[in-house]
């Protein structure tokens, strides 16, 4: 018996291709099981309930510096290149980045050569360009973005110390929380539903970890220490670890967030080290890292781990730009999670 593999919508004189892996994407037509397997596998099949997404905004560029306004994102779950999702308005790079399950916002640091304090947002379930959310306390380059499925907070840059906050359903300018205990910029942030946690970053005592609550406002405490000195980290986290990580010849290092105290060796990339701020994002089970700096080199590659257990980092995929210095967040992150 021969066998005719067909190309897509075999009942319709045109073929209508699938947009997108959202609930509301469209793949009009009838579709044999092989095609619906290989759409699936390459990452552009409609997903019932909304696949679990990390999103990736900006950065700087490999040509010279330039900074980005792309927006790339994956699912998750499995592995595979990222995809285009759309553009944000204002070009930026040392941005921060955080999300519910419906909005993900990110904080511009730099746009057109200046220190920008523009809050932009998207919505993960359809793809699309940012739009306006409204203005920081302060400009400031390289802050961390946490955030619980309530409030984000954007969290030092610029070597100062501030704390900003906004609520993540609304739009509208940022509210000023509280500071932390120190002067700040490119540090790691993560969250679980109730804490935010920064960690390490340059600009003095750059081991020092430290958390606020979320729901509260106030100044940080002391959480503990890094390993080692480290800057130009990015973070991400469960419900219960936070990862933080990799400008330490590669190493990851994770902490419990409902505990205080120091941090431990969780493993390492793929990678030599990986300079001048990769981006971060999870789901409640994986933490992916990517991007990055290494030498004179951007990079593009994306690499994996498993939150719950300790290992090095596994091969994901490629960004669609070699990038450092933008954000990650997801729609199911740690401080979403529970």
């Amino acid at each position: 018996m021969s066998y005719k593999q067909m190309t897509g919508n075999i009942i319709s004189a045109t073929k209508v291709e699938p947009d997108g892996v959202f609930e509301n994407s469209a793949a009009s037509g009838v579709w044999s099981l092989q095609e619906q397997y290989d759409y699936r596998r390459g990452g552009n099949w409609p997903e019932t309930g909304n696949a679990i997404l990390g999103l990736f905004f900006g950065g700087q560029g490999p040509s010279s510096d330039t900074d980005l306004n792309t927006i790339d994102f994956v699912k998750i779950a499995t592995t595979g290149n990222a995809t285009d999702f759309g553009d944000i308005g204002a070009t930026g790079s040392f941005n921060s980045a955080f999300g519910s399950k419906t909005r993900s916002v990110v904080a511009t640091g730099k746009y057109a050569g200046s220190t920008s304090n523009v809050i932009e947002y998207v919505t993960p379930q359809t793809t699309g360009n940012g739009t306006d959310f409204g203005d920081l306390t302060v400009s400031r380059t390289w802050g961390a973005g946490a955030s619980s499925i309530i409030r984000g907070l954007v969290m030092g840059g610029g070597e100062g110390n501030v704390i900003d906050y906004v609520t993540i359903a609304t739009t509208g300018n940022a509210t000023d929380f509280g500071d932390l205990t120190r002067n700040v910029i490119a540090g790691a942030g993560a969250a679980s539903p109730t804490r935010a946690i920064l960690g390490g970053g340059g600009g003095g005592n750059n081991d020092v970890i430290e958390f606020v609550t979320i729901a509260t406002t106030g100044n940080a405490t002391d959480f503990g220490d890094l390993s080692e000195d480290a800057e130009d980290l990015a973070g991400c986290s469960s419900n219960v670890r936070a990862l933080m990580g990799t400008n330490i010849n590669g190493k990851i290092q994770y902490i419990t967030i409902a505990s205080t105290g120091n941090a431990t060796l969780f493993g390492e990339t793929q990678y030599e080290n990986r300079l001048s701020n990769p981006m971060a994002t999870s789901s409640n089970i994986r933490a992916i890292f990517c991007g990055g700096q290494r030498s004179s080199s951007y990079k593009n590659d994306m690499e994996y781990f498993t939150i719950a257990s300790t290992g090095n980092g596994t091969d994901f995929g490629d960004l669609t730009v070699a990038r450092n210095r933008g954000a990650g967040t997801s729609t199911a992150h740690g401080g979403i999670a529970t």
